[in-house]
């Protein structure tokens, strides 16, 4: 990230090899589009340019160079994973961490009970403690 140069959009994701969602929930979305690289379908993602839902993830097909993004992730229920050897699954880390970065102002993940088991205090809330 020095002078002149720009930031990988997939820094912002997780990649898993041969590996494709499938929706069993048919309220989940999808869309797709024809591009050359994972880091065009990366920046689209990361700015839901021409989508109509927060995109979460998404999956490129190699063979035909096709980018699917995904409303959902591999955490999101009524989602199936099945290997697929002509796709890499790109999932946003906000999405699948489970811990807190800095201050945790932007965390989206799925974890929300202590190591013993006590519901999170919500960011919001100064009870029972203080922030």
């Amino acid at each position: 990230e020095g002078k002149g140069r720009k930031r990988n959009p997939l820094h912002d994701f997780k990649k898993t090899g041969e590996l494709m969602l499938i929706k069993v929930n048919k309220t989940l979305e999808v869309k797709t589009k024809l591009l050359n690289t994972t880091e065009q379908c990366a920046k689209r993602c990361s700015r839901n340019k021409g989508l109509s839902f927060t995109c979460k993830a998404f999956a490129y097909d190699r063979v035909t160079k096709r980018c699917h993004w995904l409303s959902f992730n591999s955490l999101t229920n009524g989602v199936r994973k099945k290997q697929d050897h002509a796709f890499d699954l790109y999932e946003k880390k906000d999405y699948v961490r489970n811990c807190i970065i800095g201050k945790g102002a932007d965390y989206k993940g799925t974890i929300s009970v202590t190591k013993s088991g006590i519901q999170c205090q919500a960011w919001n809330s100064m009870i029972p403690h203080e922030h």
